[in-house]
């Protein structure tokens, strides 16, 4: 295969980046360059920009799933690069031009080498940024009458060497999910607060009692973090007390059942809250849920072996990672799981201005999703 034809098909993703539930012109070109590689089938998902391309074999056998992330991130580039994002503030700073691309490489190896029996989904998946895009693609009328037995997918990770695979069983991302708490009650002149219907006291209470849970390090199975990314209270006008506040936090564990556990209790905190000042009207707004990615054993010792069979080195991480990623979804209803594919030690770190996925990684990438392919074949 061509290596630089899709080193330019990388660069073409990484000119047009689109934020999650925008992602119109990446998916029309994903289905124009997946055109050469003629696909048995393109399954257009029913809501979202985002479709599955299936290749069917002759013989009878398994039904496997690849994905790929296809949106991009609100941040603005500043890296000199020749096919630098056209989108203003929108740039591809986690990667997902090379995964898309990796895919695209894995359906030519497919056109050109295709498999003996079974069947492969390539899902390019719209809107993993918001953790919106798995639940879109798991409630596609189409997705939910397939029979899938497997469900692999990969993201790659600065700090570790080039091309190496890094990968666990069990919790390989944390769970994750982000909330809004907003308190509404009455100002009142500055020199009577007393006379206000203060957020203040519930809001620093919400923050501390947050912070107290906070449990042990990535290495723990208890591992629990709270997150304050907004605390805004009052207004800037200094003759008014304060009568309204917001406080928006993320919460990450390493397993869903610690991640509920939490929410649970900040939810009843605010309902007793509700309780015991009636005159403050409180509401609470759950975001970006992310589920861990929960990855099955046997898939990971066919990560191994797919790594092993490609000459490449293989790290077993002793911990999740704590962010989240919404692949985790499809391992909960399919087994299947997630590997890191090193992206260079001294490539820049993920969501930040100066990150630019390495190009010098994609055949491996892709590499690695059709040796699982041909394991999976002859192990199911």
């Amino acid at each position: 295969m061509d290596r630089n034809k899709f080193y330019r098909i990388r660069e073409e993703l990484h000119r047009h980046p689109e934020l999650s539930g925008q992602e119109k012109h990446t998916i029309q070109y994903i289905r124009q360059v997946l055109q050469e590689f003629q696909p048995s089938r393109i399954h257009p998902l029913e809501k979202g920009h985002g479709l599955v391309a299936e290749y069917s074999f002759p013989g009878e056998g398994p039904t496997l799933l690849f994905r790929a992330d296809i949106d991009a991130v609100a941040i603005a580039e500043k890296s000199p690069l020749p096919y630098c994002s056209e989108n203003p503030g929108v740039a591809h700073k986690c990667g997902h031009d090379g995964h898309t691309t990796m895919l695209l490489m894995l359906a030519g190896l497919l056109h050109e080498h295709p498999l003996e029996r079974g069947r492969i989904l390539l899902l390019f998946q719209p809107a993993e940024e918001n953790g919106q895009g798995a639940q879109l693609v798991l409630q596609d009328p189409w997705f939910r009458q397939q029979k899938i037995d497997r469900a692999f997918a990969l993201h790659n990770l600065p700090g570790y060497p080039f091309s190496t695979i890094i990968c666990r069983t069990g919790s390989f991302t944390c769970s994750v999910i982000s909330c809004t708490i907003t308190f509404t009650g009455k100002t009142a002149h500055a020199a009577e607060p007393e006379k206000a219907v203060s957020p203040t006291a519930p809001l620093l209470h919400i923050l501390h009692l947050s912070e107290s849970w906070n449990r042990g390090t990535l290495k723990n199975p208890d591992y629990f973090r709270t997150t304050l990314i907004e605390l805004h209270i009052g207004e800037e006008a200094y003759g008014v007390a304060a009568g309204s506040g917001l406080i928006r936090l993320t919460l990450r564990a390493a397993s869903e059942k610690i991640l509920q556990k939490h929410r649970q209790q900040l939810e009843q905190f605010v309902q007793q809250t509700i309780d015991s000042h009636p005159a403050l009207l409180c509401s609470i707004e759950w975001t970006e849920p992310f589920a861990a990615n929960e990855n099955d054993p046997e898939s990971v010792t066919w990560i191994q072996e797919a790594a092993q069979s490609n000459g490449l080195a293989y790290k077993e991480t002793d911990h999740p990672f704590a962010w989240g990623e919404d692949f985790g979804l499809f391992t909960q209803h399919i087994p299947g799981a997630m590997f890191g594919l090193g992206a260079g030690i001294s490539t820049p770190a993920l969501h930040t201005p100066d990150y630019d996925f390495p190009n010098n990684i994609l055949p491996n990438g892709a590499r690695m999703f059709y040796e699982l392919a041909l394991i999976t074949q002859l192990s199911e």
